[in-house]
């Protein structure tokens, strides 16, 4: 008689052991357990292939965002006022936004009718072939107005694959995890985030630092962007090696596919996608207000060494890496919405110490103020986030409307956040208290549109 040691539950429509078995197990029972570890093999890579890509997503746009506040205002934008050219840069940074719902659409369609693992290919080259290319852009010294036109292009390029990108990883990690665990396999997806922050302004400041101001803003800011080859090539290698979800398998047996899904997604679930954006709103907002504007605040306001700064962004990075894993475990335990707004709210309350910090002026406070927006605020946020937005959607529009709410979110988020920061800058000068207000909102409707959120439970 089989022990009940062999208990299993159904997950993705598989049989997946949930007990370890005892040392008198049958054959039957070890051919069980065999065929556990081998999932649980599966699964880890699974996890480790769309975590490689959020990695190659977040590399791009990190480098580029990087480049946007140390770089591109002076060779791509001159302007006898440093804001000015700052302005500039950021509205490009912002187009690439706009060109993240195309991405998006696109890719989650094709990916809810043919397939998550091919949608996610295609992203990777496109996001990796942009990146690329724009380390070869001439300067405006060089080509005149065909170097911001020619940055431009090529940012949306990037915001089209990226656009596709993280719908397709999250998708493919939340249908081949058990239910019980997705908060804590869609978290190591989203570690590819900081870890693709910190490459980028790894080798971003070491170059800054260890070449002449002249041969960095040259030739040595474009090294990174040429790199991204690297990355591209071993994210393919990896991509091709795991197999199509359980869920989308099933549904393209069952002859169940959605024949436009976006629109489905918005016609049957649109309370879902609306007050989902919302929810996104200020994860990927304040997010660039910590690794992004802080950057251009301390370097151009304060005076401070660029490279202080950057260390500040490394150390908050790095210790995300290790809190987004914790916070997706918790979420399995105590539930994502709890997780999600919890975080929310102390990005609320950080939002008006953040710059007192900054302001300060001492590498241990700067590195705090970034680590806490970072590793605690960002870090519970985004550790609930994969499975709690792909509990939304069923899975025939998943890839569609997962991509609908994280990529049209941050652009009212990530993509103005810089931005609208800079401008409030600007106009308020001497004072960080109406960017402090701007954070603490965004924070407040957040966490008020993910206490509305309607997740539909298990339907992998």
């Amino acid at each position: 008689m089989v022990s009940d040691a062999a208990k299993t539950i159904k997950t993705n429509g598989e049989e997946a052991m949930t007990t370890p078995l005892p040392t008198n197990y049958s054959r039957a029972e070890g051919q069980a357990a065999f065929s556990h570890a081998t999932k649980a093999r599966d699964m880890r890579k699974v996890a480790l292939a769309s975590a490689v890509g959020n990695t190659i997503e977040y590399y791009d746009f990190t480098l580029y965002a990087t480049a946007t506040a140390l770089v591109f205002n002076k060779i791509f934008f001159p302007s006898d006022n440093a804001l000015v050219g700052t302005l500039a840069a950021f509205a490009t940074f912002f187009v690439g936004y706009c060109a993240r719902p195309i991405g998006g659409i696109l890719f989650g369609h094709f990916g809810d009718r043919i397939g998550r693992k091919t949608a996610l290919l295609l992203t990777m080259i496109i996001m990796g072939a942009g990146t690329f290319l724009i380390g070869l852009v001439p300067s405006y010294e060089t080509i005149g107005i065909w170097a911001p036109i020619s940055l431009l292009v090529l940012r949306l390029a990037q915001g089209i694959g990226i656009g596709g990108e993280y719908g397709g990883g999250m998708v493919m990690t939340v249908e081949h995890a058990p239910p019980e665990r997705r908060g804590f396999y869609s978290s190591l997806v989203h570690i590819g985030v900081p870890a693709g922050f910190l490459i980028p302004i790894a080798l971003l400041g070491v170059l800054s630092t260890q070449m002449s101001e002249e041969s960095f803003l040259s030739w040595g800011w474009r090294l990174p962007f040429l790199f991204s080859i690297v990355l591209v090539g071993l994210g393919l290698f990896i991509r091709f090696q795991i197999s199509e979800t359980p869920a989308f398998k099933r549904i393209q047996e069952q002859g169940e596919t959605a024949a436009l899904p976006v629109v489905e997604a918005v016609r049957d679930h649109r309370f879902n996608v609306i007050l989902g954006i919302g929810a996104k709103i200020a994860e990927s907002g304040l997010f660039n207000i910590y690794a992004v504007f802080a950057i251009t605040y301390c370097v151009n306001t304060l005076g401070l060494p660029r490279q202080t700064i950057l260390n500040g962004v490394l150390v908050g990075c790095a210790l995300e890496c290790l809190t987004l894993p914790l916070f997706g475990a918790l979420s399995d335990r105590v539930g994502r919405r709890t997780v999600y707004i919890a975080g929310l709210l102390f990005q609320a309350a950080l939002a008006f110490v953040f710059f007192t910090m900054l302001d300060n002026a001492s590498t241990t406070m700067i590195w705090l103020a970034i680590a806490l927006g970072l590793a605690i605020g960002h870090g519970s946020v985004f550790g609930a986030q994969g499975a709690f937005f792909s509990e939304l959607f069923p899975a025939r529009i998943r890839y569609s409307g997962l991509s609908l709410v994280q990529q049209i979110g941050p652009i009212l988020g990530g993509g103005l956040s810089p931005l609208i920061a800079t401008m409030l800058l600007a106009e308020y000068a001497g004072t960080t208290v109406p960017i402090a207000a701007y954070m603490a909102l965004m924070a407040i409707f957040s966490a008020i549109c993910a206490l509305a959120l309607r997740p539909i439970g298990d339907t992998a």
